[in-house]
């Protein structure tokens, strides 16, 4: 499968299938924040470590169109890093991000430590959503699996997320790459209103990470709330077949067609 970048030095060079709901000119909010988190990924550290908690903030619509990709270490330590990161459109800053990382140290927990299971049904188990998705083009390279709930059925609802395009070219599909792919749905999946009839964009994700996921697959059991201002939130907990691992938060701008 074609994938989403093609990254040559600090150009990506993007792919129509990075088009989203609101407009095919325009991305899909995983295709930009996936891209980070191969960034960030590639960057060295002193010890070993991984992405804690990752922040995106999108400053403009994202165009389907080549990205620069900016990266600084602003503090570097043997038990945290702290990444600050940028994707700029035609010299436009469309995308600001941070990650923070934390040293990894592999020691033999208590299991009252561990997370809860995920007491839903596994993706073998649950059925595909009855809906549009084909028609973006971002989601024809994501496999989806109904656990709870459904997008045409406001409330709170539960969807494993499986990404089977590549995301960056020549480069696989990394842990943390999933996980944020998955939490960038947090208000799709659990909409409380008809999207035929209202918008309700996202204006960040931030994403905290327990542990990273096992596998492939992401379960993301969300639920929106929505103040009498017209600005909510999408929130939701990350899980994998082992348990949950993490949690996911976006701000929402619901607006009527």
């Amino acid at each position: 499968m074609e994938s989403i970048y093609r990254v040559e030095g600090a150009t990506a060079e993007t792919s129509a299938f990075a088009g989203g709901p609101w407009s095919p000119k325009l991305q899909h909010g995983a295709a930009p924040s996936s891209l980070i988190c191969w960034a960030v990924e590639r960057l060295p550290s002193p010890v070993p470590m991984r992405v804690a908690r990752l922040t995106v903030d999108l400053m403009r619509p994202v165009p389907v169109a080549p990205l620069t990709v900016e990266t600084e270490i602003v503090r570097e330590g043997r038990k945290i890093q702290l990444v600050s990161l940028r994707l700029l459109a035609d010299g436009a800053e469309v995308v600001r991000a941070s990650a923070l990382r934390i040293r990894i140290d592999p020691k033999d927990m208590p299991a009252i430590a561990n997370g809860p299971p995920a007491e839903l049904p596994m993706p073998e188990d649950c059925r595909p959503p009855d809906f549009f998705a084909t028609e973006t083009p971002f989601l024809k390279g994501i496999e989806m699996r109904t656990a709870k709930g459904g997008f045409r059925i406001p409330g709170p609802a539960a969807v494993w997320y499986r990404a089977t395009r590549p995301i960056v070219e020549k480069a696989e599909i990394s842990p943390l790459m999933r996980a944020v792919i998955a939490a960038d749905f947090c208000n799709g999946t659990s909409s409380v209103f008809d999207m035929n009839e209202w918008t309700f964009i996202n204006a960040d994700l931030t994403v905290s990470l327990g542990r990273e996921p096992a596998g492939e697959w992401v379960l993301l059991d969300a639920e929106t709330w929505i103040g009498p201002d017209s600005v909510g939130i999408a929130a939701a907990r990350l899980a994998d077949r082992q348990g949950y691992f993490g949690r996911a938060v976006q701000s929402i701008i619901f607006e009527k067609r």
